[in-house]
């Protein structure tokens, strides 16, 4: 029996390692790449690689086994059919009889655009019959602290989420609820709503930047037709840029801000506080 994480040289991915890493034997754990060059740390202390590509059916063939349990990942290619890809790893996944298929999927709550492949998705895992969890992750306090610089230098946070709060939480707590589910026991079609424990607005970001780097940063609420055209600007391709924005009104209606304490749960302890993930990225 494996557990095997694909999309494991991505960002959400090596954290879900190198925190099995701390959990399960090294032999224990496959990850799927789809470049080996860039797994070759995990190669060298004993995780076991298995390359493969969403785009390329094919290569999931075999790759499971009966009783592996089954991180997907979802996929980043918004212009290449996620679902289709997603599609690929579930019927590779039934073919074998995995044990458990959990997917990260996006909260019950969130109605923009981003959530319509994971909705599609989390169809096709319960149409497969397969033991499922789904891993509804809600927003990651890196979507915004990995791009400070335009931020820090124009003195704003701009968004169109008008009041809306967030309940982010870092990377490593998602990550830290994957595990769980992988190394635990119970987990067997199972839906989780995952989010910090503490919900923060915009205006509360621009304040703690302001508090910790000691400039003045305000927080400039737009419209969503001006963020659109903010981030294509920034050379953001139209069509995500579009995705991106139609967040930042689901925001705005309180879509993420997650209230079911189902992530510190899993995790057994509170989630990362917003200001931790500020104070490291501006040490980055």
């Amino acid at each position: 029996m494996s557990i095997v994480v694909t999309g494991a040289t991505g960002h959400l991915g090596r954290h879900v390692v190198e925190q099995l890493l701390e959990k399960v034997p090294a032999e224990q754990i496959t990850a799927v790449v789809r470049d080996k060059a860039r797994a070759a740390d995990f190669a060298a202390r004993g995780v076991k690689l298995a390359v493969a590509d969403y785009n390329t059916p094919e290569t999931f063939e075999d790759l499971f086994a009966a009783g592996d349990k089954v991180l997907l990942i979802s996929g980043n290619e918004f212009d290449k059919g996620r679902v289709g890809q997603h599609q690929v790893v579930i019927d590779a996944a039934k073919a074998a009889g995995v044990a458990l298929l959990a997917y990260t999927s996006a909260p019950g709550s969130l109605t923009a655009a981003l959530a319509d492949d994971h909705r599609a998705t989390e169809e096709a895992l319960l149409a497969s019959g397969l033991p499922y969890s789904l891993l509804r992750n809600g927003w990651y306090h890196e979507n915004y602290t990995e791009n400070l610089a335009p931020v820090l230098e124009h003195g704003a946070v701009v968004q169109a989420a008008g009041d809306g709060r967030v309940s982010s939480a870092a990377r490593a707590d998602y990550a830290a609820a994957a595990v769980a589910v992988l190394t635990g026991e119970g987990h067997g079609n199972t839906t989780y709503e995952l989010g910090g424990d503490e919900a923060w607005s915009f205006a509360e970001y621009a304040a703690e930047l302001s508090r910790q780097t000691g400039k003045e940063i305000a927080y400039t609420p737009v419209s969503v037709e001006a963020l659109t055209g903010i981030l294509t600007g920034a050379g953001v391709p139209g069509p995500l840029a579009a995705i991106l924005a139609g967040v930042d009104a689901s925001i705005e209606k309180g879509e993420l801000a997650i209230t079911s304490g189902d992530l510190s749960r899993l995790i057994g302890r509170p989630t990362t506080p917003l200001a931790e993930a500020v104070t490291a990225a501006l040490k980055g």
